[in-house]
């Protein structure tokens, strides 16, 4: 729907699968509405949902108890590898950076891009006194319109009861993929 001196609203009509529970499926609906204008701006997202998703109160506790519990911090990279294989005990730090990649899409996306989590090219734990936990990710992100994979920095705070909160994010030149 065109809005006249506003932009471009979407109504869409959606099945979200769980990533973990292939069969597990909520019916859901937004409306997502791309300002027109010079400056680039976020759109607005309205999202419903019909149902309830899994509760992963269990999984997100037994990950951070074992972050919290480590002598050292938490280091990985390529995150899924070459294969495509996510190892399961680095499987929370992937699902982890698809989460609060999510918030670099939606600030990034326009009516003409598509873009996804490719990799996690690295990935390591900042020690915090507090009871959050920290990760300073470089995650690639694929533009499905363009081809183009881009590198992206982003500090990320998460705590189970609080949720993923992105508190820096940066475009990363190219010739740091090396």
């Amino acid at each position: 729907q065109d809005i006249a001196d506003v932009g471009h609203k979407y109504h869409l009509e959606l099945v979200l699968e769980d990533v973990l529970a292939k069969d597990s499926t909520v019916n859901c609906t937004a409306e997502v509405l791309y300002h027109l204008g010079h400056q680039p701006s976020a759109p607005e997202v309205q999202v419903t949902l019909q149902g309830e998703l899994r509760n992963t109160a269990e999984a997100d506790n037994v990950f951070y108890n074992r972050v919290k519990s480590l002598d050292q911090e938490l280091v990985a990279e390529n995150i899924p590898d070459s294969q495509g294989t996510v190892p399961p005990a680095l499987e929370p730090l992937h699902l982890l950076a698809w989460v609060a990649s999510g918030y670099l899409i939606w600030q990034n996306s326009t009516e003409s891009t598509k873009l996804q989590l490719a990799q996690v090219k690295r990935v390591q734990q900042v020690r915090r006194s507090d009871e959050y936990l920290e990760f300073d990710y470089l995650v690639l992100l694929h533009e499905m319109v363009s081809q183009e994979i881009i590198p992206w920095q982003m500090r990320v705070l998460w705590h189970p009861q609080h949720g993923v909160q992105v508190t820096e994010d940066r475009h990363q030149p190219q010739h740091r993929l090396q």
